[in-house]
């Protein structure tokens, strides 16, 4: 079993995504093994996505991802990263195959509904970042 961290963007919530999301993530086979739903602050988006600190649109992202309510899980199942990464699709929802959540939902780079983790690495460090 392998965990993974999920965010379901306020998009989501925007345009009420929120509850069909929820239902392609269990039907994919997913346990949730933790939640919390907030509305993050600006600090810990600009800590969250420090990594893109020094690229042309990480002031929009922090905007962005401060606008309105995530819903952050733990998610868990076997090869639980690369099968979320395969749910979600291509980050551009205009790349993102038939049928992911990012195609189904995401209306533009910016606005594409999901976050996971992109590696081992970054699912434990995204994890202790939102639940300890």
């Amino acid at each position: 079993m392998e965990r993974t961290l999920c965010i379901i963007k306020p998009d989501a919530f925007k345009y009420g995504y929120v509850s069909g999301i929820g239902t392609e993530i269990k039907n994919a086979g997913f346990s949730v093994v933790a939640s919390l739903e907030r509305q993050l602050s600006e600090q810990e988006a600009k800590e969250f996505y420090a990594e893109h600190k020094a690229r042309p649109f990480f002031a929009a992202l922090v905007n962005y991802m401060t606008s309105g309510h995530v819903l952050i899980y733990v998610l868990e199942r076997v090869d639980g990263i690369r099968k979320f990464r395969e749910l979600m699709g291509a980050t551009n929802p205009i790349d993102a195959q038939d049928g992911t959540i990012r195609k189904k939902y995401g209306t533009s780079i910016d606005e594409n509904a999901i976050h996971g983790s992109d590696s081992k690495e970054a699912a434990q460090r995204e994890i202790k970042f939102f639940f300890g």
